[in-house]
């Protein structure tokens, strides 16, 4: 594919982050430009048509995690690209980031066995319309391996009603299969506008027959058609 038809997806890296170069790879292999983007950089690259922040322990989570992240020079930028209507992922302890950021609602906790969990899971999908499941099917099980401690995500009643209402959770635990108490089972949480999407399930794990399963193509590539599409628009 022509360099000039690979969309670009900037892969953001904090101290501690340890699956960079794990999502720079599976973007690359779904036919995206992947460079990884240090949290000192107070811009994206040009031409960014989607940004993932990756899974990680950034800054060692000493205060929370994702809470000191958040205030990373690059972080101004994300939420500027994110306020244009950009695509951005946040995956494990980048769905951490995103809701310490305020991008994204609700918050995540220690895992209710206060344990470290390391597995594969099995989810459904809730929506397809959006950048981020676009290849998937209405409820379609997926599965895709999740590897945290702080992966319970928490929203009260009248947040957890009003996602509910606009359909904003995207991702569910199935068959029983919730690793760490997350209130509904909710796996991945969507913003009200569509276009941020975080999940605590790690995609760049899943894109190999090898591992097991390929279903996290389905949520990557979704997000490069999405970038793709933004690329073409531009030109």
């Amino acid at each position: 594919m022509s360099e000039s038809l690979r969309p670009v997806v900037a892969v953001v890296v904090f101290p501690g982050s340890n699956d960079d170069r794990d999502a720079q790879r599976a973007l690359e292999l779904l036919g995206a430009r992947a460079p990884r983007v240090w949290h000192t950089e107070d811009e994206l690259p040009r031409e960014t048509a989607a940004v993932v922040l990756p899974g990680g322990f950034s800054y060692g989570d000493y205060l929370r995690c994702g809470a000191i992240a958040r205030f990373s020079p690059v972080m101004r930028a994300v939420g500027e690209f994110a306020a244009g209507g950009g695509p951005v992922l946040g995956i494990c302890n980048g769905f951490q980031v995103l809701t310490e950021a305020g991008l994204l609602p609700g918050a995540l906790r220690p895992n209710a066995s206060l344990s470290f969990v390391c597995r594969d899971v099995p989810l459904v999908v809730e929506r397809t319309e959006t950048p981020f499941t676009s290849r998937c099917r209405p409820g379609r099980d997926l599965t895709i391996p999740v590897k945290h401690g702080d992966g319970c995500w928490f929203a009260d009643d009248e947040l957890l009603a009003q996602l509910e209402s606009n359909d904003q959770l995207l991702l569910r635990y199935a068959d029983g299969g919730n690793p760490n108490g997350a209130v509904a089972d909710v796996a991945g949480v969507v913003n009200e506008d569509g276009n941020v999407f975080g999940l605590m399930p790690h995609p760049e794990h899943a894109v190999d027959p090898l591992l097991g399963s390929t279903d996290g193509a389905l949520i990557l590539g979704s997000l490069v058609d999405a970038a793709r599409l933004s690329l073409a628009a531009s030109v």
